[in-house]
């Protein structure tokens, strides 16, 4: 009679999951973006809810819920109903690198939230300030190992991803260069402009301005490939090879989530990303639109995970 049970519950389980899977969406959808207003994260949700509204045929709700370095939002998502009706817009803190930066996250990171797809990959760039005596990322190598210890590198903060670039950048060059943390990436560049420091790698989006304008020095794309909105600047990679320090931004939802709400979800992502007028409107902001099955995410993530764990143990980094 147990075994009779068991399998009506487990029957029963099932049937409730492929009944929701088959229904959804019902009601409206919400988006966690775990920073304040107005910053790319927040920017490029907003301009996937209403294409994703017409996909899924229910209103696209955008919600900020900013935070301990994106473990407020984070832990909202993995905490709420696994029914796929609340999703959290994803960068690398959550589950890439705050594991290794924090003794303790209200979430397990591995378990507790799972991919629906990549949304975008946000390429770095390294940029020195005019007045240093370089013009391609060898001869910036060169120069810093004539002079060891003499070229500093500014972040938006220990543990962001302009500091952790940066340390891949110093230890794959094997080079002596000294991290300068700042409050956020806009006073960096006012001491790049100003020759304060000597060079940063961080959004391409907040340095395009200062590149188009020439005050501060582009050398090269902190990616595999080369950039549609500066293809003129080359790939660290070229002469620094294996270098890659993109930002990737993806959507997931709570752990325990219907697959087939995963799948309808992903449907309605891939086609969105597909659109070439938004495509046109991420490339502008300094974005690369890429989509993914969520199988591809998370071995992304896996890969992610290993080499800023490194990066972050190597350089003993701890958020402030």
């Amino acid at each position: 009679m147990k075994k009779i049970a068991l399998i009506a519950a487990v029957a029963c389980a099932s049937f409730t999951h492929v009944s929701i899977a088959q229904d959804y969406p019902t009601k409206p959808i919400k988006i966690v973006v775990p920073f304040a207003p107005g910053g790319a994260a927040d920017t490029t949700a907003r301009m996937m809810s209403e294409p994703l509204s017409r996909q899924l045929g229910q209103t696209v709700i955008v919600e900020n819920k900013p935070g301990g370095g994106a473990t407020i939002g984070a832990s909202y998502v993995a905490n709420a109903a696994a029914d796929g009706y609340t999703i959290l817009y994803t960068t690398p803190g959550p589950q890439i690198t705050n594991p290794y930066l924090m003794a303790k996250l209200p979430y397990d990171p591995n378990k507790d939230l799972i991919p629906v797809s990549r949304v975008s990959w946000f390429p770095n760039v390294l940029v020195v300030t005019p007045g240093l005596p370089v013009k391609s990322v060898s001869e910036l190598i060169a120069y810093a190992r004539k002079n060891p210890g003499k070229v500093n590198f500014g972040s938006a903060g220990i543990g962001a991803s302009s500091h952790l670039a940066g340390e891949l950048f110093k230890t794959m060059a094997n080079i002596d260069i000294a991290h300068v943390p700042y409050k956020g990436s806009g006073q960096v560049l006012q001491d790049l402009i100003g020759g304060n420091v000597q060079m940063s790698i961080d959004s391409l989006s907040v340095y395009l301005p200062s590149i188009k304008a020439g005050s501060v020095r582009a050398l090269g794309i902190a990616m595999p490939q080369r950039s549609p909105i500066l293809p003129q600047v080359p790939a660290i990679d070229d002469e620094l090879k294996g270098f890659d320090a993109t930002a990737v931004n993806y959507l997931t939802v709570p752990a325990g989530t219907p697959k087939a709400v995963i799948d309808r979800l992903n449907k309605a992502v891939v086609t969105v990303l597909a659109d070439p007028a938004l495509q046109e409107r991420m490339i502008a902001m300094g974005m690369v639109p890429k989509s993914s099955t969520p199988e591809e995410m998370a071995k992304e993530v896996r890969v992610e995970q290993a080499k800023w764990k490194k990066v972050i143990q190597d350089s003993g980094a701890k958020p402030e």
